[in-house]
């Protein structure tokens, strides 16, 4: 009975290390359905409370100007107010609407560039079919290009500012390159975070002036990871005096989301690469898709083992005499014996009188 119960504990055993990756996975579904419920508890219960009083403010702030005007009717207020949204969701604000245009030829730059990264803030849209239309064909066709032209821009960016670091400060302090990277990703993280988020943030409380740190923070955060929700857009304001020069401040904003996206993205293959990152994701792999992946790994970890064995000798080559190899002997033994005629020993003759 016992031999039984250990042949069917290692039948369990033996199942359960050849489903591992398929259990893996299915953790990890279920960990990302329970992240994204928990996010949603945790939405719901910070901005629900704000929502009703906002709501509240708007119904009494409605009723009192039904109040001071009577002579407006609550239908007559309704149409306008509908109206007056309908037009906001289009870009086209009741506010100063005589001053700016959204659709310009720096507005329009500006939207195809959010369209092509898929940011798509949501404030400027095609207003009519045609434009509807034309976006849908030059979106199906930019979109994969701006794809692959972003992965040729990262993967030279990667080759200067990851690879040829990581190999050169791997080589000078003779450190393993799994901590070299994961030093380099962090110290990368941590200048992009203050390139591209810190300093753009601060720019932006300058520049908007309803806008706090946090806001400005959010904005760009929100942009570079291509979210874009669209709450906070850049060059609204219609004051002068705070924007001057409202299509070029556009324009660079146009420079600062494409240059910011291309950072972030080398961010982002930089921690994909790491060794330990690897790893780690094997574990939800197919067999064997986990088992090329393996063997690549292990290809790249030779790679870097003879690199480090190789390195040194290269020093020492310079020093020491070249010393031919087994087969070059061998070739060099056998022209020598076809090249030079063949004579007895002087020795031999001697041992033959002596025999």
């Amino acid at each position: 009975m016992e031999r039984g119960c250990a042949d069917g504990c290692g039948c369990c055993a033996r199942f359960a290390d050849g489903r591992r990756s398929a259990l893996n996975f299915a953790l990890l579904i279920i960990g990302y359905v329970v992240y994204l419920l928990v996010g949603a508890g945790l939405f719901s219960a910070i901005e629900l409370p704000y929502e009703r009083e906002l709501r509240r403010e708007l119904k009494a702030l409605r009723l009192e100007f039904l109040s001071n005007n009577s002579c407006v009717s609550d239908e007559r207020l309704e149409e306008l107010l509908a109206r007056a949204l309908e037009a906001n969701n289009y870009g086209v604000s009741v506010l100063d609407n005589d001053t700016e245009r959204n659709w310009d030829f720096v507005s329009s730059l500006f939207f195809t560039s959010t369209v092509l990264t898929t940011t798509g803030y949501g404030h400027t849209v095609p207003l009519s079919d045609g434009g509807k239309a034309f976006c849908i064909f030059y979106s199906l066709v930019g979109i994969p290009v701006t794809l692959f032209f972003l992965a040729a821009v990262v993967q030279r960016v990667m080759f200067l500012v990851t690879q040829r670091p990581v190999s050169y400060f791997h080589h000078q302090w003779a450190i393993s390159k799994s901590k070299v990277a994961m030093i380099h990703a962090i110290c990368l993280s941590s200048i992009m975070t203050l390139l591209f988020l810190i300093i753009p943030a601060w720019i932006f409380i300058n520049l908007e002036k309803d806008w706090n740190f946090l806001d400005s923070l959010y904005f760009c955060f929100i942009s570079l990871t291509t979210i874009g929700l669209g709450d906070y857009v850049p060059g609204q304001d219609r004051n002068k005096e705070l924007n001057p020069h409202p299509q070029l401040y556009r324009l660079a904003i146009t420079a600062y989301l494409l240059l910011g996206l291309v950072c972030v993205l080398v961010v982002l293959e930089t921690c994909c690469e790491l060794p330990q990152l690897r790893r780690f994701r094997q574990r939800f792999y197919e067999e064997d898709i986990r088992e090329l992946d393996s063997e690549t790994t292990n290809i790249i970890d030779r790679d870097y083992t003879s690199e480090e064995l190789t390195e040194p000798s290269d020093h020492v080559a310079h020093q020491l005499p070249v010393i031919p190899s087994v087969s070059e002997q061998a070739a060099s033994l056998r022209n020598d014996s076809i090249s030079v005629p063949y004579s007895k020993a002087p020795g031999s003759a001697v041992n033959k009188n002596r025999h």
